[in-house]
């Protein structure tokens, strides 16, 4: 399959589904996507989308993923999904038929790219689209199918509620991460007791109120970090009073701070 060099054009897609390979890959190389948008679609394969440089965000029935440098996300077959992407991207993908999925996740996941798994995707994208069966080729893609099974998978995972009352809460909270308001105040600005709104979002999202705001401002932050905004201007767009508060929140969630996370996806370039 060619490499994309302009996701939006209709003349270099040959669509997946109609290939027939186990695996079909591609490449889309570094150019300024700035504010792409693939509507909601689905395959009958599934698909990983490894970002090298910059970063996506897919939303999927019932949640949203931030895909940054060095990280994947996993996408089962049929699974009606969007994506979105902000400035310049890079990266490989695969299509994988679902007979051949053995083992490979169920459902939506980030996983993190191994070294042997990025160079796997770099090398399959280069076969021809009907490559020959049966020899290295096969081999190959018997590898990949391997190392895809034994990812490790990332929590950069926000699950999204379907109640109308909840999906306008979230909505707000997007569109202005900074308002740092209590339980409280985003209950009353809902017309929610707050009692309403805690049992409301634990049932629709299987989290607190204060995980599921913690689990949004670390996937912002993500996704802003990995499109080159500094620590200082994501911890005062998240609504964050100090960067030392935002370094220590960022740490907890994901073991490490913001700067190293970022630094080992950009400086890992294989």
């Amino acid at each position: 399959m060619p490499i994309l060099t302009e996701l939006s054009e209709e003349a270099d897609w040959i669509e997946p589904d109609g290939v027939p390979r186990p695996v079909v890959t591609y490449g889309f190389i570094a150019k300024d996507f700035g504010g792409l948008e693939l509507d909601l679609h689905r395959h009958a394969k599934a698909q990983i989308v490894l970002v090298q440089r910059g970063a996506l965000s897919c939303e999927v029935e019932g949640g949203l993923w931030i895909v940054p440098p060095r990280s994947a996300v996993w996408i089962p077959g049929q699974a009606l999904h969007a994506i979105k992407v902000s400035g310049t991207l890079e990266g490989y993908g695969a299509f994988v038929d679902p007979a051949f999925g053995a083992g490979l996740p169920t459902t939506c996941c980030t996983v993190s790219v191994t070294p042997l798994l990025r160079a796997l995707l770099t090398r399959a994208a280069e076969l021809p689209l009907l490559y020959e069966e049966g020899g290295a080729n096969s081999r190959l893609i018997t590898v990949l199918l391997d190392e895809l099974v034994a990812a490790k998978i990332e929590d950069l995972h926000l699950p999204m509620p379907n109640d109308k009352r909840l999906c306008g809460i979230v909505e707000d909270m997007m569109a202005t991460p900074e308002a740092r308001g209590t339980i409280d105040v985003w209950a009353k600005r809902a017309g929610l007791s707050v009692r309403t709104l805690a049992r409301l979002i634990q049932r629709e999202t299987g989290m607190s109120f204060g995980r599921w705001r913690q689990q949004l401002a670390i996937v912002l932050a993500v996704k802003w970090l990995a499109g080159g905004a500094s620590i200082q201007q994501v911890a005062g767009d998240l609504g964050y009073e100090s960067v030392p508060s935002f370094v220590t929140m960022f740490r907890k969630a994901l073991g490490t701070s913001p700067g190293r996370y970022m630094a080992e996806r950009h400086t890992s370039r294989y």
